[in-house]
């Protein structure tokens, strides 16, 4: 299906992919890009990846959109996840790549049912896993 504000369609691997991460748990996270005027996958992290993992796997200067499932374990003891949405933004992407994820964000995010959280970062510090933990709100 096509976005109407950016003419961005989604490609069905993108939503296959997510539905693996959440019914599944068999990837940790999944990092998205546009090409060709669509949305595809670009980098699928297996379950045992790290936090460290996945931040390298985003580029320092081209903008992505992330998804990661974020395991942790209550106060009372029980293990939890929560699903992640990142918009990567850096501040050294090219200003129109910047523009086109920005107007295409909201559309591809609703055809992700199940994320709990997003998060919009320019900088690696504005995705730290302290920030993770805290829109969890977990206390360690």
């Amino acid at each position: 299906m096509a976005n109407a504000a950016s003419g961005m369609a989604v490609h069905d691997e993108c939503k296959l992919k997510f539905q693996e991460l959440k019914a599944k748990r068999s990837h940790r996270f999944i990092v998205f890009k546009i090409e060709e005027q669509q949305i595809v996958v670009g980098k699928v992290g297996g379950s045992s990846e790290s936090y460290d993992d996945f931040q390298a796997s985003l580029p320092a200067d081209e903008c992505r959109y992330a998804v990661y499932d974020f395991d942790f374990v209550t106060n009372e003891n029980c293990q939890k996840s929560k699903i992640f949405f990142i918009a990567w933004s850096p501040e050294n992407a090219r200003v129109r790549m910047k523009m086109v994820y920005a107007s295409s964000k909201d559309r591809f995010k609703r055809e992700l049912d199940g994320i709990q959280f997003e998060l919009q970062a320019t900088d690696p510090s504005e995705m730290s896993m302290d920030i993770v933990k805290e829109k969890s709100h977990l206390s360690y």
